[in-house]
């Protein structure tokens, strides 16, 4: 019986509403748990929806641990951006299971998906199918190299438009472009404004944001919800100007 912790139906009820939303990405990998405090404080100041968390290659087994600590300081809830299944965690509120539809990799569209099913069976995980597309951030990114896949052309907005909608026809709830973690370049608005007038579920975008500006230009283009995360290990406020500038482009609209 598939879980239903309203997840996916608050992301359906704030996009309807225009509401843009934001989502901080923690990768167990590069941080201590217990030293989260201050991003956490952040985060809640500036109103963040969600906090992600995973990563492509995870050498550290803290997922609980961060999960738990994002529990103990906020309301948040938590969702599991897996690079595989050994990321599920049962302790999150949702997990992204995540089909990489810009790949020709059998393993991530289906195979990986099968090992993960009896494990997420017995979990209380909200399971949200998700359209994972890799998108070329101007250099190799972890993510694209775990995979063995080729990202899109970053000035290919016909070829990401015609992949989500596949992704639409064969079901998934959700459309995710990703330039990778530690990605020079987000992904063009020109791409994001194709793939949101080809399907209209529940847009994702990532990778390479570094700026307000930046995120303000992915909601324009059509992004529902955009993920943060590299940038704010350099500087975690940044999170703060993030929020102010989506709250912003919402009043102006």
């Amino acid at each position: 019986m598939l879980v239903d912790n309203g997840i996916y139906k608050t992301l359906l009820e704030k996009k309807e509403k225009g509401r843009k939303q934001i989502a901080v990405l923690i990768d167990p990998d590069k941080v201590i748990p217990s030293e989260l405090t201050p991003l956490l404080d952040l985060a809640m100041e500036a109103g963040i929806d969600y906090f992600f968390i995973g990563g492509s290659l995870l050498v550290k087994d803290q997922i609980k641990e961060c999960i738990e600590e994002i529990r103990s300081h906020t309301g948040i809830p938590t969702i599991i951006f897996p690079g595989s299944p050994l990321q599920i965690c049962s302790e999150a509120d949702a997990i992204l299971f995540l089909s990489l539809i810009s790949g020709r990799n059998a393993e991530l569209l289906i195979g990986q998906h099968v090992v993960a099913a009896p494990y997420l069976r017995e979990s209380d995980l909200e399971v949200i199918a998700t359209g994972y597309m890799l998108v070329d951030g101007g250099k190799a990114t972890t993510a694209s190299y775990m995979s063995g896949t080729l990202p899109i052309p970053s000035d290919k907005p016909d070829i990401a438009a015609c992949t989500a909608y596949a992704g639409a026809l064969l079901g998934l709830k959700m459309i995710y472009l990703d330039g990778g973690s530690g990605a020079q370049n987000p992904v063009p608005a020109s791409m994001i404004s194709a793939v949101r007038k080809a399907v209209d579920l529940p847009l994702i975008v990532g990778g390479g944001i570094r700026t307000p500006r930046q995120a303000g230009q992915a909601v324009q283009a059509g992004a529902d919800l955009i993920v943060i995360g590299n940038i704010l290990e350099k500087d975690p406020k940044l999170v703060l100007e993030m929020s102010a500038s989506l709250k912003s482009r919402l009043t102006d609209a």
